[in-house]
């Protein structure tokens, strides 16, 4: 027998998401794993050729956008969230493995995420929040209004013209890194750890 969508669309529209069927043709130019575990906000703008691993949320509340451009890969356990703010993010980026979370949800919330970035194992970001090309986040860090200058991707063979880079573990507030600079953090990150990212290369 055939499985009946019918009950599982109902709940999914009572809580602002697209049916199966209008998921399947919001991301018909990508791969999308598992269609039934893809939860996307009504709303939600996606490019083409971006790669979606199953258990993968969107959501949008009042007054909130996302818009994603192309290439992107997101691995299970991503979830984003926009409302009343936006998320933006360009194209060719990673997010987990071992989880992402982005959130707008505060009055001028805004996040934009550059390209060719990478943003994995339970990275967190919040708030105003300006994550340039190039740039990652590697751990579980919270990130909340901080900005990471673009540059170079991580395979560059120059780390020092790689984008801004937050690693380790623990709460990131109101930071500024500029291009080539990296924390490698244990709990608080403070501006007074920042090094070159070629001293972790030597």
């Amino acid at each position: 027998m055939l499985f009946d969508t019918a009950k599982l669309d109902r709940m999914r529209r009572d809580l602002g998401y697209l049916t199966v069927e209008e998921t399947l043709e919001q991301v018909k130019d990508n791969i999308v794993l598992d269609p039934f575990s893809l939860l996307l906000g009504r709303g939600v703008a996606i490019g083409s050729r971006n790669v979606f691993y199953p258990n993968v949320t969107m959501t949008l509340e009042a007054g909130g956008a996302i818009s994603i451009a192309d290439r992107n890969t997101f691995h299970s356990g991503t979830a984003l969230f926009a409302g009343p703010g936006r998320i933006a993010i360009e194209s060719g980026n990673q997010f987990g493995e071992g989880g992402f979370t982005a959130k707008a949800n505060r009055p001028g919330a805004s996040i934009e995420i550059g390209d060719h970035g990478r943003y994995l194992g339970g990275a967190a970001i919040y708030g105003e929040t300006r994550l340039g090309s190039g740039s990652q986040i590697l751990g579980a860090i919270a990130v909340d209004n901080c900005t990471l200058a673009a540059g170079a991707a991580h395979h560059d063979p120059d780390p020092d013209a790689r984008g801004a880079v937050l690693k380790g573990f623990g709460s990131a507030r109101g930071l500024t890194l500029a291009c080539g600079q990296v924390i490698q953090g244990s709990g608080v990150f403070d501006a007074k750890d920042v090094k070159p990212q070629w001293f972790f290369h030597r």
